[in-house]
């Protein structure tokens, strides 16, 4: 698999108020409302998307549930890497999977148009294998 850059980096918060207070409050970046509780910014140096993730939001979209389950480490980041076209998600799960990693779930189409696949990595982090189309531009 070929990994074309980071698209994506957000903390994982059971308490999406606090977490905004420090990102957007203290530290002042230009978060804006995406999805109910779902802040993020495509226009911060460095990082082509930086989010404030709600856990409850993190259960649904790994799991189609609202609750993190309890034999699953909960995280407290997610970090998407970005693939070159959605079949690169699809071989990359094959790959990761085929190494001995349990994917949360397989290749699939969000209503957004990315494409992702995601697994808890040994620490905790979910990472996501992503292809985004408004990020190949």
């Amino acid at each position: 698999m070929k990994i074309e850059f980071i698209a994506s980096v957000a903390v994982i918060t059971p308490t999406p108020s606090e977490s905004r207070r420090l990102y957007m409050d203290a530290l002042g970046l230009p978060l804006k409302q995406l999805d109910g509780e779902y802040f993020a910014s495509e226009e911060i140096g460095g990082c082509k998307h930086f989010g404030v993730w709600p856990l409850e939001q993190a259960a649904q979209a790994c799991f189609g549930q609202s609750s993190w389950p309890d034999d699953v480490a909960v995280p407290q980041v997610s970090l998407e890497f970005e693939v070159a076209n959605a079949d690169a998600v699809a071989a990359g799960a094959d790959e990761l999977r085929a190494s001995g990693y349990e994917l949360l779930h397989d290749a699939r189409e969000e209503p957004w148009g990315q494409t992702v696949a995601r697994l808890i990595s040994p620490e905790g982090t979910v990472v996501g294998l992503s292809y985004a189309p408004s990020l190949h531009g």
